[in-house]
C-alpha cells in the first residue's frame, strides 16, 4: 500500500503532491515500483494535527479518487478517512478500501455506512485522537488492549454483515515507543483473527527516537521493521517508499517458500 498524501500537513511528504500532475506522477511511480494499493489521504493524522473540515476533505478526495480511477484502472484505491460521509462518496467514485484510523470511534455512522458498501474496511486501533493521542498514552498491556478493541469493533461490524475487513494495530497512534515495539514483538498474536493484518511503520517516530534520526533519514529503519512485520504475519505494508518494501516482501516470500520444501 503506497501512501499518497494530498495535504500540506503530513509529517513526511506534505505538500509534494497537491497538483494533479504531481499526484498522478507519484501514483505512476508507486505502481511501477510494485504497489498494489494506493492510499489517498486528504487529512493529516500526524500527532498534534488539527482537524480539517468534512467539506474540504470531501472535495479533495472525490476529485482525486475519480482522477486516479480513470488514469490507473489497475490500481486498488484506498481512502484514508474517519468520516462516514467521505467513505460513502469515495466508494461511489470507485474507492475499493476505506482506511479508518479510528476504527469507527470518531464517527458513529462509520460501521453502518461500511456495512452498506462493497469496499473493504481497514479497522485500525487508536487511543485518543490525532490532536491528543501522544499526550502520555497509557496501557496496562498494549497488545491485549488492542485485541480487546478489535473484538469490540469486529462484533459491531460483523453483526451488520461486514466481512471484508483488514486489521491494523495502529503503530504510532496513541502509543509510546515502548508500546510500539511491544506490539511489533507480539504482532503474530493478531494473526489468530480471520482477517489480513496490515502494518504501518513507515518513517515513524518509533524508528527515529531509537536511531536518533528524522523521518527523512528513516528509510533503512523502516525496511528493517517492515521485514520484521512480514516475518510476524503482516500481509500488507503501508509505506512511503514502495520499492524497498516490495523487495522486502519478495525476499521474505522466497525465504518462506524455501521452508516448505
Amino acid at each position: 500500500m503506497g501512501i499518497l498524501n494530498i495535504t500540506a500537513d503530513s509529517f513526511f511528504d506534505g505538500g509534494k503532491y497537491l497538483t494533479e500532475k504531481a499526484m498522478l506522477s507519484r501514483v505512476e511511480t508507486m505502481l511501477d515500483e510494485g504497489a498494489s494499493i494506493i492510499d489517498i489521504g486528504a487529512v493529516s493524522t500526524r500527532p498534534g494535527s488539527k482537524a480539517v473540515s468534512a467539506g474540504d476533505e470531501l472535495s479533495l478526495i472525490v476529485k482525486s479518487v475519480k482522477t486516479i480511477a480513470v488514469q490507473f484502472p489497475e490500481a486498488i484505491i484506498s481512502v484514508d478517512t474517519y468520516r462516514s460521509q467521505v467513505a460513502r462518496m469515495a466508494a461511489a467514485q470507485g474507492a475499493h478500501i476505506i482506511n479508518d484510523i479510528s476504527g469507527g470511534t470518531m464517527d458513529p455512522l462509520m460501521h453502518e455506512t461500511l456495512a452498506g458498501l462493497d469496499a473493504a474496511y481497514v479497522l485500525m486501533h487508536i487511543q485518543g485522537t490525532p490532536e491528543n493521542m501522544q499526550d502520555n498514552p497509557e496501557y496496562e498491556d498494549v497488545s491485549r488492549e488492542v485485541a480487546r478493541f478489535f473484538d469490540r469493533q469486529l462484533e459491531s461490524l460483523t453483526s451488520l454483515g461486514k466481512s471484508n475487513i483488514i486489521l491494523d494495530p495502529g503503530f504510532g497512534f496513541g502509543k509510546s515507543v515502548a508500546h510500539n515495539y511491544e506490539l511489533l514483538n507480539n504482532l503474530e498474536s493478531f494473526c489468530d483473527y480471520p482477517y489480513p493484518l496490515m502494518a504501518g511503520v513507515s518513517r515513524k517516530s518509533m524508528i527515529n527516537r531509537v536511531l536518533n534520526t528524522s523521518p527523512a533519514g528513516a528509510l533503512n529503519g523502516t525496511t528493517v521493521l517492515n521485514t520484521i512485520a512480514l516475518l510476524k504475519g503482516a500481509l500488507i505494508l503501508r509505506v512511503h517508499d514502495v520499492k524497498p518494501a516490495a523487495e522486502a516482501i519478495k525476499l521474505v516470500a522466497a525465504m518462506k517458500q524455501s521452508g516448505r520444501k
